[in-house]
């Protein structure tokens, strides 16, 4: 016999894929400020490397939160995603264009988490799990802060 999935599994293996996602976004993030050209650019990547850092221990808190462990799940889509941006990273790295490339896929990543935050948030509502909820409305909101910083940087940069 099997047992009926509620929303609350899926919560809790939504929230193992993106503890692995912020896990690879911090990996991404240190590759690129080493890679990023424009200084703008290479801050902006180092400041939400200590944002996705303080993101990994908010995830941490909302296990505890629920009464699970902190165990990462490996989530596919990011991998997909760092994986093109280690292949745009070695194609363009010389060319003009390798920090937009960088945004390019630096925002791929963003907006993958803000989807997941996006959900995370509202289940969490749901299932009334009021501890949780500050803590991923303010990780959602410093991953829509970091996108939007990346698009003024890409305004920016000379064409």
């Amino acid at each position: 016999m099997t047992t009926t999935k509620t929303l609350a599994d899926a919560f809790h293996e939504t929230l193992k894929d993106v503890l692995y996602a912020e896990r690879a976004s911090a990996r991404a993030l240190k590759k690129s400020a080493r890679a990023a050209k424009e200084l703008d650019l290479k801050r902006a990547f180092e400041e939400h490397l200590e944002e996705t850092e303080a993101q990994i221990e908010r995830l941490t808190e909302i296990f505890e939160i629920i009464g699970k462990s902190p165990r990462a799940k490996i989530c596919e889509a990011m991998q997909g995603i760092t994986s093109e941006m280690e292949e745009d990273l070695e194609e363009f790295a010389h060319s003009p264009a390798s920090d937009d490339v960088l945004i390019g896929g630096a925002q791929a990543v963003e907006h993958y988490e803000m989807a997941r935050y996006g959900l995370l948030k509202s289940w969490s509502v749901k299932l009334g799990y009021d501890e949780a909820t500050p803590l991923l409305e303010k990780t959602l909101q410093e991953e829509k802060a970091a996108d939007e910083r990346l698009s003024k940087i890409a305004e920016q940069l000379a064409a």
